[in-house]
């Protein structure tokens, strides 16, 4: 009988702001990083499970004690047992009364809880010799909803929907999962688009995305209305009218100042407005989505849980859902919310480019292509060229798509070495 034997923890930090790669209106200086998780067993198989929480620096100190605060909830259980019942692991951890009253279900808990589940996921992937989008397409609509937590949804989305959301999808799951591997699912690029990077390399890197194949890029947006304007004409002009250009604030506005701000940014062809205001602000994002439509509002990446992704469905306050690999408790909370976007009709293009997200939360849009929306209609997922290479399974991105990853795991394991060389001390 074999047992998880150690939680260890690694404070890994990259110093992404010396080329203010990242950098936006609200966060000008970040330091790419990841706390870090492995869970180690005794099976004598080698296999590990890899979780983590991205960050941006300051602060990955205390995700990671987070982190630390679940071994006595994970150090000693049976493997089989446990990777046998994830959506029970799900609610004990999430369920625990005193650690859950440090959210309630949200902040650095709630994340730590997330890297553990994605770990968990990950290590199951791995004994089970597939990728973890094709194991949970594998698994049926039953095993699916069990994973689910449905507290509080239950006005928006019941068990019974979700099944036959999950029902509806099952007949074409064996041709998208080919169609997935011969075209790859579709990716924007975040790359050109940092409010530290000057018009000469803006203007380079609009170039590039085109000829990779990009057919939509995204510029961060919201410091100064004019170099907005500016910093738009380049990249309209370089892209030529075909290209879709996505502007992200990054919760900088207010709700009167987004709508103005988006009045005088609208001529160049907006694909989305992303985080205008607060995430928190269900009412503030509705109010800007009517004023300013017919462009879409895009939010999701800071939000904090499946409740508040609810009452942004609920009230007509995003067009476009973006998840998040590690914000929320991991694989099982965005399983629910994918269920909630297919049922309101709501394409999820999640957010992605930090350390290792383009790597987790790939697994999460192909599953829902196979096995829950079965659309790639105005989905993309999010692709920025950093940090790649410090991952074990980095993704594969071609002719502006993802291809899907063959390795058995979440994606989420990075290289001894680069943990080594970026560990924080």
């Amino acid at each position: 009988m074999a047992r998880i034997i150690a939680l260890q923890t690694h404070d890994v930090r990259f110093p992404t702001s010396r080329t203010l790669d990242g950098s936006d209106a609200m966060n000008p200086d970040p330091d790419y990083s990841a706390a870090y998780l492995r869970l180690v067993t005794d099976a004598g198989d080698g296999l590990e499970g890899h979780g983590f929480v991205f960050t941006i620096g300051r602060g990955n100190d205390v995700q990671v004690a987070a982190l630390r605060a679940l071994e006595g909830h994970l150090v000693g259980r049976d493997v089989e047992r446990t990777l046998a019942d994830l959506g029970g692991m799900w609610r004990e951890l999430v369920h625990d009364s005193q650690l859950r009253w440090l959210g309630p279900e949200k902040g650095i808990m709630h994340m730590a809880i997330g890297a553990a589940i994605t770990a968990l996921w990950d290590l199951r992937a791995k004994r089970e010799g597939k990728p973890l989008w094709r194991l949970l397409a594998s698994l049926t609509p039953e095993e699916i909803v069990d994973l689910v937590d449905f507290r509080y949804l239950t006005d928006a989305l019941t068990r019974d929907e979700a099944l036959e959301i999950l029902r509806a999808a099952q007949p074409g799951r064996a041709e998208r999962e080919e169609q997935l591997l011969a075209r790859g699912f579709p990716a924007y690029t975040t790359t050109p688009g940092w409010l530290g990077y000057d018009d000469g390399k803006l203007a380079r890197l609009c170039r590039e995305a085109v000829a990779d194949g990009f057919t939509q890029i995204k510029l961060k947006v919201g410091a100064d209305l004019e170099a907005d304007i500016r910093r738009l004409g380049i990249a309209r002009e370089v892209c030529g009218p075909d290209i879709r250009i996505a502007v992200d604030a990054n919760q900088r506005w207010d709700v009167g100042e987004a709508i103005r701000w988006m009045e005088a940014l609208r001529p160049f062809g907006i694909a989305w407005i992303e985080e205008p205001t607060s995430p928190d602000d269900v009412l503030g994002h509705a109010a800007i989505a009517r004023a300013v439509a017919p462009i879409p509002v895009a939010t999701g990446e800071h939000a904090a849980n499946r409740v508040l992704f609810k009452q942004f469905l609920q009230a007509g306050a995003l067009s476009v859902l973006q998840l998040d690999a590690t914000r929320v408790a991991g694989v099982n909370e965005n399983i629910a919310i994918l269920l909630l976007a297919a049922k309101f009709g709501v394409p999820v293009c999640p957010h992605a480019g930090g350390v290792g997200l383009c790597e987790a939360v790939q697994h999460l849009s192909m599953f829902d292509y196979v096995a829950v929306s079965g659309s790639t209609d105005n989905r993309m997922i999010e692709y920025v060229d950093h940090l790649h290479e410090h991952f074990v399974t980095p993704v594969e991105v071609h002719k502006g798509r993802y291809f899907p990853p063959e390795a058995p795991g979440a994606g989420t394991e990075m290289h001894a070495a680069s943990i080594a060389e970026y560990t924080h001390v």
